[in-house]
């Protein structure tokens, strides 16, 4: 179990909001990231933890219940603290959702490098047997109202929805994620990344080098349709790759001409994280999802066979 050294603040926006945002992010002596929502009830505890998760509808992960305590956005934050082996936090946050920063990783990252950690590597689960899920197995349990509005920002963007996620056993050394995204819009079209975390010194160096600053994106349509509908607010050129109306070009810089996918390891990571430890084994993403993310981790856990886990 590692923590932090001391107690620190960050600050900013909530992506889809657009109002500001505090978290207070404070060392704890007991095992488990935990949002306080300081805004509701401080002594609300909002683990964030797969069996947490409770939408993932908006392209993001949101922990707790929609009609109480819940906080969204929080795979960018998640991944960060994989990275830097803090499985133990209470995080005071006052509103719904954590800060976007920059829309990546890295603001978090370099955040949580200047104040220190202290502690034991968190677990790992090793994965035993091959688990997959399918988009249609996303899909199941989502009213028809939001399956029209998934529908709508599909058609806006013309893609399909056929991705899965895939975890099998490789020894239980590393996690190996290779993502791929396939999307209509030339600027994108089909991309691939490979990223291998093994703990390491080596391995976060890597990420902060390779993958850290790789930005959340969408096409100007999308986030236009999210504003009308109140979500998006907080999305600008500063934190969001935004993608002309013909899909062949941005309206800011990029950094890698693969940021697009690299983005989705941040996100795969994240998500990852909150099985508590570090997952070990091949991650395939293929047109990966928030939902595909978690549901890869229920399947897991849903057989003890299917991993072993080991605690220090």
């Amino acid at each position: 179990m590692a923590t932090f050294k001391k107690k620190f603040e960050i600050s900013g926006v909530g992506i889809h909001s657009g109002t500001p945002v505090k978290m207070v992010i404070k060392p704890s002596k007991a095992k488990g990231i935990v949002f306080h929502r300081v805004d509701i009830d401080k002594k609300f505890d909002i683990p964030a933890t797969y069996d947490n998760v409770g939408e993932t509808k908006m392209r993001n992960t949101t922990i707790g219940k929609m009609d109480s305590g819940y906080v969204q956005t929080i795979e960018h934050l998640m991944a960060a603290l994989m990275m830097v082996g803090v499985d133990s936090a209470i995080i005071e946050i006052d509103g719904p959702e954590t800060p976007i920063l920059d829309g990546s990783a890295y603001n978090f990252m370099e955040k949580f490098l200047s104040i220190g950690v202290v502690g034991l590597s968190p677990k790992r689960i090793i994965v035993k047997r091959e688990v997959i899920v399918k988009s249609a197995e996303a899909k199941k349990n989502i009213p028809m109202f939001e399956k029209l509005k998934f529908w709508i920002i599909n058609k806006l963007a013309g893609r399909k929805t056929d991705g899965f996620v895939r975890l099998s056993p490789n020894g239980g050394h590393a996690l190996n994620i290779i993502a791929t995204l396939v999307y209509p819009e030339k600027i994108i079209g089909e991309q691939s990344f490979v990223y291998s975390f093994d703990g390491t010194k080596k391995s976060r160096d890597k990420f902060l080098r390779d993958v850290a600053r790789a930005r959340t994106f969408g096409k100007i349509s999308e986030w236009e349709y999210l504003k009308k509908h109140g979500m998006g607010r907080g999305a600008n050129e500063h934190n969001v790759i935004a993608l002309n109306a013909a899909g062949d070009g941005v309206l800011n810089n990029l950094y890698w001409p693969d940021e697009f996918v690299r983005h989705k390891v941040i996100d795969a990571l994240g998500d990852m994280f909150t099985a508590g430890g570090f997952v070990m084994g091949d991650l395939v993403s293929y047109k990966g999802s928030h939902a595909l993310n978690n549901l890869v981790l229920r399947k897991l856990f849903s057989d003890p066979k299917n991993y072993e886990i080991v605690d220090k």
